[in-house]
Parts: C-alpha cells; sequence; structure tokens
C-alpha cells in the first residue's frame, strides 16, 4: 500500500540509465526488494521505462525485468511469468501500469546473457483528449 500512495503522491525523480537502487525511486527499489527477497536471483535488472511513454516526468509506471533464478528451473514460462507477478502483486496493483518480464535459468543466461529491448510506445493515450488533464495530477 505504501508503494502505491508515494507513486500517486509523491513527485520522483527523472530517469536514470544507471539502475542503482535510490531512495528517490520507491516503486523500482519496491520491485527490486520483492524480487530479491522472493527468487533469491542470481541477476537481476530493474529498468523504469515509463520515459517511453505518455506519462509524466519521473514517473514509475512502466518496467521492464530480467530475472535469472535457479527457481525457474524447470517451469515453462508462463509460471515464471507468474511467479514475479504474484512477488508484484501489489505494484500492479496499483500504480505499474506495465510490466515486461524475462525470466531465465542461470543456464538459459550463461548461453544468452542479454535483455531484449522494448518496443516503441504505440502512444495509445495520444486519442485521449483528456490525457493533459489527466498527467496534471
Amino acid at each position: 500500500m505504501l508503494s502505491l500512495i508515494l507513486c500517486i503522491f509523491r513527485p520522483l525523480a527523472h530517469f536514470r540509465p544507471q539502475m542503482d537502487p535510490d531512495p528517490s525511486r520507491p516503486v523500482e527499489r519496491a520491485i527490486r526488494t520483492k524480487l530479491t527477497n522472493t527468487l533469491k536471483p542470481d541477476h537481476l535488472e530493474v529498468h523504469n521505462e515509463s520515459h517511453m511513454h505518455a506519462v509524466p516526468p519521473g514517473s514509475e509506471s512502466h518496467f521492464r525485468v530480467l530475472v535469472v533464478s535457479a527457481q525457474f528451473k524447470g517451469l515453462p514460462l508462463i509460471q515464471r511469468h507468474r511467479l514475479v507477478n504474484e512477488a508484484l502483486k501489489e505494484e500492479l496493483s496499483g500504480c505499474v501500469h506495465a510490466l515486461a518480464i524475462q525470466a531465465k535459468t542461470p543456464e538459459q543466461w550463461g548461453s544468452n546473457p542479454t535483455l531484449a529491448k522494448s518496443p516503441p510506445c504505440m502512444g495509445g493515450s495520444r486519442g485521449d483528449h483528456t490525457m493533459e488533464e489527466k498527467l496534471k495530477i
């Protein structure tokens, strides 16, 4: 609940290319902490991609995560995504609008250590004539 309150009422820092935990980015920090505690990843990347979408500067609404965990061994991709979604259910029911997930085993990561690029925003909010007013929150 605290993550939801912070993402609604607190002005957030601008996007930073490095992904170090940052106290001014509470949603990103919550995502990183919950995935670390739940999945004990060998490798974790949390990328705030909100700047690529029609949201106010500094938003924390669109994320891409790469999680490499031995807990994914033997699980189909859908089950891996469910584990990530379950760990982040509070954020996903609140201010996180989109979450792109790459969930790999250590073996998969070892043979292909890449993070897929996000597609460009299709501008779904461009047709919403009330968007400018909504972004003034």
